[in-house]
């Protein structure tokens, strides 16, 4: 395993590049069932506010990622890639081999309190989902949500985790003192697809309790519709099953975003297409023949029916990032204000 990467020394050109020493690794496994089959290597990094690089098409600067890989195991997820930099498998590897920032929300407080830290809004869950099942046993985000709760830092989460419930109080408290948007990650609502391409994840049903629960307790919260996978989830009844059921859930915008398969993620995926949905190959590789993305015409109808249907049940489409209620920032010389989504992009769903 490349460690060395991620030490102070290596090339720190990558905005997701953590620090930490490489002889601060400590490899756990538990004897659990709900951790059966996974590894964690617990480090104490040096940095943990990233920065986005300014190509992104992110419509923020500046992430918090407390963890690596992701037991959500998603076949579709873009994160996959950032494991090949360790020198870890892309594809199982990245289920099961999970690096946690055990030191995550001490290092915050002292980024928060540094005269050079200005105060930027900061997005959680972009990368690999903060609440995922390892979440419940490091209890990271407590302290990272207490952290920025008593800056009154501005900050948002994507997620697919019903975890998040259990720090209600703190989200309800953050909000009292500054903008806190939260989304959660609901593509489709089809039992047998869900089982199938996210295994590790809540049931889409579960996802959308923890929306109608957030609303009930004054936090609003908008759900980010992707993937949208073609073939599979795209039919016009699975879009209005998936969009009925997100109104139904309270929810306050719905931004659908269609599947995009990345290096290292579009492997995976293809291999997983290949095994469940074969007939499904050729007509993949002809979608995709130009790249990550799925042609802008494919993308335009998605999008213009997911908002019809919105408009339908009542909640309307939305503009990006409408739903984490992010305040403009006054131009500085120290940050950049490219705040933007040039075309649409898949989140990581975890």
């Amino acid at each position: 395993m490349r460690w060395e990467n991620l030490t102070l020394e290596s090339d720190h050109s990558r905005a997701d590049t953590a620090l930490f020493g490489a002889d601060a690794v400590v490899t756990r496994t538990f004897d659990t069932p709900e951790f059966a089959g996974i590894t964690f290597h617990e480090i104490r990094a040096r940095s943990i506010i990233n920065r986005v690089p300014g190509a992104s098409r992110m419509p923020f600067e500046w992430t918090v990622n407390p963890y690596r890989g992701c037991s959500h195991a998603c076949v579709y997820c873009f994160a996959r890639k950032t494991h090949s930099y360790l020198d870890l498998d892309t594809g199982l590897g990245f289920d099961s081999q999970i690096v946690v920032k055990v030191n995550a929300p001490e290092l915050l407080r002292r980024q928060l309190s540094s005269r050079r830290w200005l105060g930027d809004h900061i997005a959680m869950g972009t990368n690999v989902d903060c609440y995922q099942r390892a979440e419940g046993r490091y209890r990271l985000m407590p302290g990272i949500l207490a952290a920025l709760r008593d800056h009154a830092n501005p900050y948002s989460i994507l997620t697919k985790g019903t975890l998040i419930l259990r720090d209600l109080d703190l989200l309800k408290q953050s909000s009292e003192v500054t903008d806190v948007g939260i989304s959660v990650s609901v593509g489709f609502v089809d039992p047998e697809l869900w089982r199938t391409v996210e295994p590790g994840t809540p049931a889409p049903e579960r996802r959308l309790d923890v929306v109608r629960t957030l609303t009930e307790h004054g936090l609003g919260c908008g759900v980010l519709m992707a993937p949208v996978i073609p073939f599979l989830s795209d039919h016009p009844a699975q879009l209005r099953a998936t969009v009925r059921a997100i109104a139904a859930s309270g929810a306050t915008s719905v931004t659908p975003l269609v599947l995009h398969l990345r290096p290292g993620a579009r492997e995976w995926f293809m291999a997983w297409l290949g095994r469940h949905h074969p007939h499904l190959v050729r007509r993949y590789e002809r979608l995709y023949a130009d790249g990550a993305y799925a042609p802008k015409w494919y993308q335009r109808r998605i999008t213009r029916q997911v908002h019809d249907l919105a408009q339908e049940y009542g909640i309307g489409p939305t503009r990006a990032g409408t739903a984490r209620r992010i305040s403009e920032p006054e131009p500085t010389e120290h940050a950049a204000t490219e705040h933007a989504m040039t075309e649409p992009t898949q989140l990581t769903l975890i």
